[in-house]
């Protein structure tokens, strides 16, 4: 059986010194591993290859029988890491609130606690008949989040 804790070990080991983050590791019942990482730029498919031997060697070591993908997290996947947030600073996105509110904006900040995103809203303006459209910044703390994903644009 495959330890998690020592093949996450291996990622960090192998990821450290480099602009990489381990986003995902998941471990089926049937040894099936999936292994996400990310950066700030563009994600390598060298690197990601890179990797994926390094892990093999490991892995082929300890003679259990596995099966192992390793790549970059898929565009249209909700953030998992605050370092998805940031990579996602000025794109479009899809916010989930926990009340069940589904918000589109455009993620414009990031900082340790919470995001903010520029939504357009219809806001009553004095001396007006009708509402108008108006963009506003809403703050939205990680905690009252469900979900945020980048909104794929077609």
């Amino acid at each position: 059986m495959i330890d998690a804790a020592t093949l996450k070990h291996w990622i960090i080991e192998r990821l450290d010194g480099t602009d990489y983050h381990l986003i995902t590791l998941r471990i089926s019942a049937e040894q099936d591993i999936l292994v996400e990482i990310d950066r700030l730029g563009v994600v390598d498919v060298d690197f990601c290859a890179e990797l994926n031997r390094y892990l093999v060697e490991k892995l082929d070591a300890e003679g259990d029988d596995y099966s192992l993908e390793v790549g970059s997290v898929s565009l249209t996947d909700p953030f998992k890491t605050k370092l998805q947030y940031e990579k996602n600073l000025g794109n479009p996105v899809v916010v989930l609130t926990k009340e069940g509110k589904k918000v589109r904006g455009q993620l414009v900040s990031v900082d340790e606690s919470s995001f903010t995103v520029d939504v357009e809203m219809m806001v009553a303006v004095e001396g007006k008949k009708r509402k108008q459209k108006e963009i506003q910044s809403v703050v939205y703390p990680y905690e009252d989040v469900k979900q945020t994903q980048y909104e794929l644009k077609v």
